[in-house]
């Protein structure tokens, strides 16, 4: 897959990337530029990408002096963070603990970007936590959790990981019937140990499937971008838990 920049819309690009494992697999990845109400703009997540794309932000930033902050949201998305504080460095750069654990050199500000005064700063991004789950998993190969990012304007929802996006072409997908949306293979391992954790999970995906049901484009991180019907967005959210339904169910039988 080759980097490239995609105007969604009312102000908000998708960048996709390219993360190769080994050096050999690339399964992708991404950042989003958003346009704020001021006129300036702000990245969700960091990706350290290349002349052509880099050649379309700075058009659109004023060379990248508009880049008001950057917003890491996936705690385990730590690779590209210091590439992108260099190629903006006015920019304010907020992330999670781990993050700040990953790069104590970098001049992270003091809010974490999951605190809902980072949320109150950027009135145009509607964020979400998933309840039920870990953010940060003590197990670093489990990856679910994720802070997701939803552009009203747009219909644009940024989701690393707790949603998946499968790139596959429309008819193969209908001979195989194969998910287009899909929760993150590793969420029953990251279901918090605790009663009650699986139906809060349950009821966080339903919570946002109607809040966003306006959503017209799955943007994730290590696949692909979905375009969908406006209201289509709780049915895809309802056949993904559907498919997630039996770790949540193991997770329940063990006291979860």
């Amino acid at each position: 897959m080759a980097e490239r920049l995609i105007d969604l819309g009312n102000g908000f690009w998708n960048i996709r990337g390219d993360l190769r494992i080994g050096g050999l697999v690339n399964v992708g990845t991404q950042c989003s530029l958003v346009q704020l109400s001021s006129g300036r703009f702000l990245f969700l997540d960091s990706y350290g990408f290349g002349t052509d794309v880099a050649r379309q932000v700075m058009a659109l930033t004023e060379g990248g002096r508009a880049v008001e902050a950057i917003l890491n949201l996936h705690p385990f998305h730590t690779l590209h963070c210091k590439a992108m504080h260099q190629m903006f460095p006015q920019a304010q750069l907020f992330g999670s603990n781990r993050h700040h654990r990953k790069w104590p050199d970098l001049p992270w500000q003091t809010d974490a970007v999951e605190s809902p005064r980072v949320a109150a700063r950027f009135p145009e991004l509607r964020f979400s936590l998933p309840d039920g789950i870990d953010y940060i998993c003590q197990n670093e190969r489990v990856h679910a959790g994720s802070l997701l990012a939803y552009h009203p304007a747009s219909g644009s929802l940024h989701v690393d990981d707790t949603l998946n996006v499968l790139p596959v072409p429309g008819l193969l997908r209908r001979l195989l019937r194969l998910p287009r949306v899909s929760f993150h293979p590793t969420m029953g391992q990251a279901l918090q140990d605790r009663p009650g954790a699986a139906q809060d999970f349950r009821n966080w995906a339903l919570r946002i499937a109607d809040e966003w049901r306006d959503a017209r484009t799955v943007c994730a991180a290590h696949s692909a971008t979905l375009p969908i019907p406006p209201g289509s967005f709780p049915e895809h959210v309802r056949q993904a838990l559907a498919r997630v339904e039996p770790a949540l169910k193991r997770a329940e039988a063990k006291g979860g």
